[in-house]
């Protein structure tokens, strides 16, 4: 027979243990919700481009892009921010799904073949030969809060090179920046790819222009 005060360790015992439980599970809950949220640089790919593909000729030049790549502290999942100058800081719980350089490869081809300026727009690795290559570099793309609102400012390099002379054909650096209209990092990357759309349009167009200048054969 179990006496009075052995019932009362009892209950105090189980209810010790509730609490633990409840204890656990309330941590299991935190870690949850402290995972990351992923985000894309989709605003700028194929889909985002509304006007109508150019007509190709059949002189026009086939143009192979090399995987974009990024400067040091860019090429990175996680997303950039910065309050004071030259300190990059990151978003705790906020990511990218890829690094920049990758998700923004097929907005660099749609963009460009979307000018209808080249018989055909290759990215690397491929087996195809081409007369022009493009090297992109990205050079930023961060959240900035020096101001208000806050913004997001992406800047890119582009060389155009004629690959049978190995020489330059053209270069330009584009930097676009974008307010962001919340201050968060749902809010710059909505600013992001609207910076990513704009600039890919630009590189577009010098990348037309420079290869309507070309001719083969010639530096």
């Amino acid at each position: 027979m179990i006496s009075p005060s052995n019932r009362c360790l009892c209950r105090l015992g189980g209810a010790g243990l509730l609490l633990v439980l409840l204890g656990a599970c309330g941590i299991l809950d935190t870690t949850r919700e402290a995972r990351p949220a992923f985000y894309s640089l989709y605003g700028a790919r194929p889909g985002a481009l509304s006007s109508i593909p150019a007509p190709r000729s059949i002189t026009a030049p086939t143009l192979i892009v090399n995987r974009p790549h990024a400067a040091p502290g860019f090429d990175s999942h996680r997303i950039i921010y910065v309050r004071e100058p030259h300190q990059l800081e990151y978003f705790a719980r906020s990511e990218w799904i890829d690094t920049p350089a990758r998700m923004i490869a097929p907005s660099i081809v749609a963009a460009l073949e979307n000018t209808g300026a080249f018989g055909a727009v290759v990215m690397t690795p491929s087996v195809a030969a081409g007369d022009l290559r493009l090297d992109v570099e990205i050079l930023r793309l961060q959240h900035e809060f020096a101001s208000a609102p806050s913004r997001v400012r992406f800047t890119l390099r582009a060389y155009l090179v004629d690959n049978e002379t190995r020489q330059v054909l053209a270069w330009q650096e584009f930097d676009e920046t974008v307010a962001a209209e919340q201050d968060d990092p749902y809010g710059g990357v909505v600013a992001a790819n609207r910076a990513v759309q704009n600039v890919m349009e630009r590189l577009a167009s010098f990348c037309a222009k420079a290869a309507g200048s070309w001719q083969p054969g010639t530096s």
